[in-house]
């Protein structure tokens, strides 16, 4: 009996190790959370991450700015759901023929299929943003990888276009083993270096306080990131477009982004 006992002890023991080995497969690879966050640019400079994220991403091939010497604007979107301002965003795009990326959660593929399908027509990016947005600092190898895997499938089923290999970790919160998990998924992760609070539906606070955040913190090689759910959004986008180029910035695609970092363009075969 107590030799039976102890067998049954192992076992467990052994099938925990595996279950455990599963969950985070990469030990050697810190999964310490860390929060997406920089210095702001102002004054036409460039945000700054700081020395210890910078070499983490380099590591990684992740990007959140371009060139600073380039007055190039990478125009992103995160698309969480639908919240009837994308379309207007969309015709803006179009009449001032800007190219942007659209990072979308598994909720938008299945309740706005048809402006996803528009987005690809019209030439721009669609990225992934996980099928339900979680804290990927808290879920599996595995379960990161089907994320991911759900959304590219459902993108490419939507648009009939291989999905660029772009990932926008939800709510800015990645570790290194999110982020070594990701790459061997074929994924480049794209953070932003501006950013403000356009995201609270029932706090919009008029078109003027997007487009003046927007230009306070405009800087060459600016990943820009933006809420579709916003009002405020849709209604300065034009105006900010318009004024941008005024001042010799030019928008430009996140494949031009990694072509000039001689990155090989991130697409899923």
């Amino acid at each position: 009996m107590k030799r039976l006992l102890k067998v049954m002890i192992m076992l467990t023991a052994m099938i925990v190790a595996v279950l455990a080995g599963s969950t985070y497969a990469q030990a050697d690879v810190s999964n310490t959370p860390i929060h997406w966050g920089f210095k702001k640019g102002q004054d036409e400079k460039q945000a700054d991450a700081g020395k210890k994220l910078n070499n983490l991403l380099e590591q990684y091939d992740a990007v959140y700015k371009g060139d600073p010497t380039k007055k190039n604007i990478y125009l992103t979107f995160d698309n969480g759901y639908e919240n009837g301002y994308t379309e207007k965003i969309l015709d803006v795009l179009v009449k001032e023929k800007v190219p942007a990326t659209f990072f979308v959660t598994g909720h938008y593929l299945e309740s706005a299929e048809d402006i996803v399908y528009r987005m690809s027509q019209e030439g721009h990016t669609i990225g992934n943003h996980s099928w339900h947005h979680p804290d990927m600092t808290k879920i599996s190898d595995d379960r990161i990888k089907q994320e991911l895997e759900k959304v590219r499938a459902a993108t490419e089923e939507i648009t009939g276009k291989k999905q660029a290999g772009y990932l926008r970790p939800p709510r800015g919160i990645f570790s290194e083993r999110t982020m070594e998990v990701a790459k061997d998924a074929g994924y480049t992760h794209i953070f932003w270096s501006l950013a403000f609070v356009d995201w609270n539906t029932d706090q919009q606070k008029g078109w003027k306080y997007s487009y003046d955040k927007i230009m306070n913190q405009i800087h060459p090689g600016a990943i820009l990131l933006l809420h579709t759910v916003s009002k405020d959004n849709a209604d300065a986008l034009e105006k900010v477009i318009k004024d941008l180029k005024k001042q010799g910035y030019q928008f430009k695609t996140l494949d031009d982004l990694m072509w000039s970092r001689r990155i090989k363009e991130p697409m899923l075969y």
